[in-house]
């Protein structure tokens, strides 16, 4: 377990890629239960946002559509496991890096001396998101870096989108 940490480790900082992982369904299976397992530690220790668990099994739902649908497009559905293992991976690691830095930034009012050098963190931690997430694909897909990159910020903004689209309860008229 812990070799396997220091390895998601090495992609996050694209020391390693998709290729160094097996292709293992299970190791997938357990990548993606273990990110789930992140996810709920994180949001029990801070106050989620509404409908989390739906938030959390959506997000989920759209990255493995989401690369299963990129790699059989570009030709490479056979890479899907390392592919997405490696994705899950690197986000296990970054997630709870990501998250606590943007509660805090959240917690501190704008006027506030921390609330400067938080912002530049999480602005960090997401550009380090979207640097590991493009290297992944690089190796992937071995298309160009700036390809990768666009396509990792699409995959991110069409989740938003997707999870805004559901969120959104349709307004319904009051009772007159």
């Amino acid at each position: 377990m812990k070799e396997l940490l220091a390895l998601f480790a090495q992609i996050a900082v694209s020391r390693k890629g998709p290729q160094d992982l097996p292709a293992s369904w299970l190791l997938l299976v357990l990548t993606v239960a273990g990110y789930g397992v992140i996810r709920f530690i994180v949001s029990t220790v801070m106050p989620p946002v509404e409908q989390w668990r739906a938030h959390l099994i959506i997000e989920i739902a759209f990255t493995l559509a989401w690369y299963a649908v990129l790699l059989r497009t570009l030709g490479k559905p056979e890479r899907f496991v390392q592919t997405a293992t490696a994705i899950f991976g690197y986000e296990l690691v970054l997630t709870p890096l990501f998250v606590a830095t943007i509660y805090l930034s959240r917690q501190v009012a704008p006027d506030d001396i921390l609330y400067v050098p938080l912002a530049l963190v999480a602005l960090a931690l997401a550009i380090w998101l979207i640097r590991a997430g493009s290297y992944v694909l690089k190796a992937a897909l071995e298309l160009p870096i700036a390809a990768c990159v666009f396509l990792t910020i699409l995959q991110i903004f069409a989740g938003e989108l997707l999870m805004r689209a559901l969120s959104t309860a349709p307004a319904t008229a009051a009772p007159t």
